[in-house]
């Protein structure tokens, strides 16, 4: 090992809740892990527990937080009005209209086009808002547009499995209501929404979208989903993620639409990592993850900025970058730092927790560990960990770093499945690797912060529906701070939130606080 720095390590659990309703301790697959390094740490270091949901993280009262909420937050030391918020605000306010984005889809709808809306269907606002869609069909209505066809993904991750069917229906009955709308197809977003260049998936859901090929057919969206939950195409596999790319027909068996060339399609999603994949495939010129054919002729445009230069339409533009976030603070003071996370956190690593930050800083380095190609992490729920654990572990020994970030995708994503015996071993095995990581702390004389981002491990049974929990959860997240001299710190235990986890991290490294920072020291004086 060399000499070198005493850094600072941040861990996020992602999806490491903190349940204390004991009722729900026989599913709580946290509680039923045998992870002895957590329990020490909860039973006799410094220990406090942040909001993770809701206003505290910026979005709507009651709404769970997620893995691009929470490390937005953690990395700004400040509350974050995430999209869901301004967007709500545009469509209460009537200040949409007028947006010359939305009004040049409405122009070429009018020139013969179709409308197409396509995005999550769920009330969850992780990815998207039935609201919006419902704000954006109005608006179609109220500038004379006759062709608007709505393309599904069903959620099934941050919603009950079998909760899709309600929200179709509820779609159905506002397009009834509205006398707008109608929809094409719906489609799980296990294909639509991936996110790992999973494109075999992909390009199933883009051939339905286009006309080209669809897995299945049906006369109606809810009979779809219906004969979904009936038949399910693998047992493994049953829930609204899963149902299978499916067009919805006539009563001559033809497709009551697919987007097709002089079309307009909005992507109503406003969170930026899943809509990215299918995204390419319908805007680059040049396209070669699977067999296209030429770009169709389409004005196609993104609910906001996903990601810098992808989208050339969109509607909710980014808002003018924070000053002195955690990332670029620590670099204009000449320190370094190190990221890392496997494949499927890794934007929350870099991009998110940089706010939207396409390039690292200088003097950071981003790590990473290519996440396993299985259907889903039930069948590998150790994912990438001991990869990104010795990933991690290299950058505290090699002396090179003053902070040191880390992300432990597997409470959250194994979590995803409903799966409580793979939950139970993905969370046995970080916490074996976090117990490495704070030995190479010790080593280094170091400090560490063992946090999460927001919860979903900590339930795993809904019994409001009988079934799987596999959405996130409301519950606050522990924060733990570990290291030579930190255990007689005493810790802030009222009104915390993820904010306040820079502004920590900054009084162990010695630093001061920028004034932007309005998230406070959990290190009581």
């Amino acid at each position: 090992m060399k000499e070198g720095k005493k850094p600072v390590l941040l861990v996020i659990r992602d999806g490491w809740g903190a349940n204390h309703h004991k009722e729900q301790d026989a599913y709580n697959a946290i509680k039923l892990a045998e992870t002895p390094v957590s329990d020490n740490l909860s039973q006799n270091w410094p220990r406090t527990q942040l909001a993770a949901c809701g206003l505290d993280v910026g979005v709507p009262p009651g709404v769970m937080g997620n893995s691009e909420v929470g490390h937005q937050n953690i990395g700004a030391g400040r509350i974050v009005d995430q999209e869901i918020v301004r967007i709500n605000k545009a469509f209460e306010t009537g200040s949409i209209r007028g947006n010359k984005v939305l009004e040049g889809a409405f122009d070429r709808s009018k020139d013969g086009g179709k409308l197409h809306y396509m995005g999550i269907v769920s009330d969850a606002g992780v990815h998207g808002l039935l609201d919006h869609l419902y704000g954006l069909l109005g608006e179609a209505k109220n500038a004379g547009i006759e062709q608007v066809y709505i393309h599904a993904f069903t959620d099934g991750r941050d919603t009950p499995p079998h909760s899709g069917k309600s929200f179709i229906e509820q779609i159905e009955a506002k397009c009834s209501e509205l006398g707008i709308g109608k929809i094409a197809s719906v489609c799980g977003r296990f294909w639509c929404m991936d996110r790992d260049n999973r494109w075999e998936r992909v390009s199933k859901a883009y051939n339905m979208l286009v006309g080209k090929h669809a897995a299945g057919t049906s006369t109606s969206a809810s009979k779809a989903l219906s004969d979904y939950y009936e038949s399910p195409t693998n047992d493994s596999s049953t829930g609204d993620e899963f149902v299978p790319p499916t067009s919805i027909v006539d009563e001559t068996g033809q497709p009551i639409a697919h987007i097709g060339n002089g079309d307009a399609v909005i992507f109503y999603n406003y969170r930026g990592d899943r809509p990215r994949e299918i995204t390419r495939a319908f805007i680059e010129d040049e396209f070669s993850e699977f067999e296209r054919g030429e770009r169709l002729d389409l004005y196609y445009v993104a609910m906001t900025e996903w990601k810098k230069g992808l989208c050339e339409n969109v509607i909710f533009l980014k808002p003018k970058k924070m000053s002195n976030i955690l990332g670029n603070y620590l670099s204009s003071q000449g320190l370094t730092q190190y990221h890392c996370a496997e494949t499927e956190k890794y934007p929350h690593v870099t991009f998110f927790f940089n706010d939207y930050t396409e390039e690292p800083f200088e003097g950071e380095v981003w790590g990473l560990a290519n996440s396993p190609k299985v259907d889903t992490y039930d069948e590998a729920p150790e994912m990438s960990a001991e990869e990104v654990k010795e990933l991690t572990k290299d950058a505290i020994l090699s002396g090179k770093y003053d902070f040191i970030l880390v992300n432990f995708a597997n409470p959250d994503m194994v979590g995803h499945t409903g799966n409580i015996e793979a939950v139970k071993l993905a969370c046995v095995k970080v916490d074996h690797c976090i117990g490495e990581l704070l030995e190479a702390i010790d080593q280094v004389n170091g400090a560490a912060l063992v946090t999460a981002d927001h919860g979903n491990s900590d339930q795993m049974w809904d019994p409001a529906v009988n079934g799987p929990h596999t959405a996130h959860t409301l519950n606050p997240v522990e924060l733990v701070i570990y290291g030579k001299d930190c255990e007689s710190l005493s810790l802030v235990q009222e009104d915390r939130r993820l904010a306040d986890i820079a502004p920590t991290v900054l009084e162990l490294m010695g630093l001061e606080k920028p004034a932007e920072m309005t998230g406070i020291s959990l290190i009581e004086k």
